[in-house]
């Protein structure tokens, strides 16, 4: 699964990531804190997982509307270089707070090569002084080991409203989510109108995507179907409009 063991990234602090690549004959898996927190297929830019699922609402926005995306957790850049081949002139802005992380990415993940702005620090620091706003904010924040991975105790509040504030006008915030889900479900719904949900085949994690624009997971699976990069991916994608908030 995408990240944290069958589950997802990171987003620790204090001590020092244990990080670990390992080379198969598919690609290259990043693993932090025991857990499968990025993955890369040379000369392939998607991964057929929940990487891709976060990149996908991209294709939500119209096509003027892809201007700029903040990553919060870029780890390895999984989500980022499928941003890069779906929309090749988009602004990417990372934050990872591991330098390890980074290194790992740059020596194996071919990081450099997806024209990334990459800030290395906290999230949550970064998010209480950033200004600049985003079409699209992806969050994809985890702490813990192995399987034992949560979001940070931010996140949910004030962090999800943190994130809404770097939104453009009609712009869209994306989470990545496990056992939280159904919180982070009823906090997205106090922020936003609209939303949906995005899950992968075999995968635990619940991706939602939030907005004050029109959602519809028909319209997002129409455009995943018409687009020549994430349309590979789209059989293993499990799209759901959520009701709107009243």
């Amino acid at each position: 699964m995408a990240g944290r063991g069958g589950k997802k990234k990171r987003g620790r602090a204090a001590s020092r990531a244990r990080v670990e690549v390992r080379v198969h004959a598919r690609g290259r898996a990043l693993h932090v804190d025991g857990s499968f927190a990025s993955w890369y297929t040379p000369g392939l830019p998607i991964t057929g997982s929940v990487w891709d699922a976060l990149a996908a609402p991209i294709l939500a926005l119209p096509p003027r509307r892809r201007r700029s995306v903040l990553i919060l957790g870029l780890g390895g850049g999984s989500v980022a270089r499928v941003l890069r081949a779906v929309a090749p002139r988009v602004r990417i802005v990372g934050v990872e707070a591991s330098g390890d992380v980074l290194r790992a990415a740059r020596r194996w993940l071919d990081l450099d090569e997806l024209g990334v702005e990459v800030i290395q620090g906290d999230a949550f620091a970064y998010l209480n002084r950033a200004r600049r706003r985003y079409d699209l904010v992806v969050e994809d924040l985890f702490v813990g080991r192995g399987r034992r991975v949560r979001k940070p105790d931010w996140l949910l509040r004030p962090g999800l409203e943190l994130a809404r504030r770097r939104l453009a006008p009609e712009g869209l915030l994306v989470t990545n989510t496990l056992d939280e889900s159904r919180d982070v479900a009823a906090e997205l719904r106090e922020l936003f109108d609209t939303r949906l949900s995005i899950r992968v085949e075999d995968y635990d994690n619940c991706v939602f995507v939030a907005g004050h624009r029109p959602l519809s997971a028909h319209a997002l699976r129409t455009a995943l179907r018409a687009d020549p990069v994430l349309r590979v991916t789209l059989p293993r994608l499990q799209l759901r409009s959520l009701a709107p908030r009243r």
